[in-house]
């Protein structure tokens, strides 16, 4: 299934959850500041922007000039509902390929959002893409999951990842492919998306093919020394 045929109208319309979940001010706010200090009073191009959770709240609450990419149609139509084009600007397009005008001192993709991409070389072209935005020095920072497979026994090939009563995430590993599909049960409605899982060192060298160093890797958006047991980073590269 293609990216735009996942969100498209119906997922649009749910993907903004008020202060819940990803949207909830301990996980918003910690993200905004971090951003806004990696700006460092630059303009700033998120990729993938979606609703607009993040470029949104960086742009009226920390005063960034925050433009964005995005391939939905229905995605960029809810984010209009909240701010315009004069305050956002947005170009609908993929986050590897397209172009937008003038340089930025921050390129940034939260939310595990490049593993969307599903293949090695559309990943590679993402942080190339990024490079072609940035002045030198600019930063491109990437938020991603670390692949939960020491979960895996031999023979199987799912994790469960969270279960209560209104909710239950699923992952199905392909590793051979580096695939998996995650699968959202909640009131009788079953979501599913695939992606390219990717992990650090496969993601730095990524980054080196494209003309970026690795200037800090952390645990989450506070600061959180990674480790193996985190199950998530950080990565702030430099150009």
């Amino acid at each position: 299934m293609r990216q735009e045929d996942i969100w498209n109208e119906d997922a649009a319309q749910r993907y903004d959850t008020s202060d819940a979940g990803m949207f909830a001010p301990e996980v918003l706010g910690p993200t905004v500041e971090r951003l806004a200090e990696l700006a460092a009073g630059g303009r700033a191009l998120e990729f993938a922007i979606g609703t607009g959770r993040v470029g949104i709240a960086l742009a009226e609450r920390r005063g960034v000039c925050v433009t964005g990419i995005e391939l939905s149609g229905p995605m960029i139509r809810q984010l209009r509902t909240k701010v315009d084009e004069a305050r956002l600007p947005v170009v609908r397009g993929d986050m590897a390929t397209t172009r937008v005008p003038g340089e930025f001192s921050l390129v940034y993709l939260v939310f595990n959002t490049i593993s969307n991409l599903q293949t090695q070389d559309e990943q590679v072209e993402c942080f190339r893409n990024a490079a072609r935005h940035l002045t030198p020095g600019g930063r491109f920072v990437l938020e991603l999951g670390v692949p939960d497979l020491r979960k895996l026994p031999p023979g199987q090939d799912s994790v469960v990842w969270q279960h209560d009563p209104e909710y239950t995430g699923i992952d199905t590993y392909d590793v051979l492919t580096q695939h998996l599909v995650s699968h959202h049960f909640r009131e009788g409605r079953v979501d599913r998306s695939r992606h390219r899982y990717i992990w650090p060192a496969e993601m730095d060298l990524m980054a080196r093919l494209a003309g970026f160093t690795l200037e800090s890797r952390h645990a989450d958006w506070t600061g959180t020394p990674f480790a193996a047991e985190s199950a998530s980073h950080v990565s702030v590269y430099r150009l």
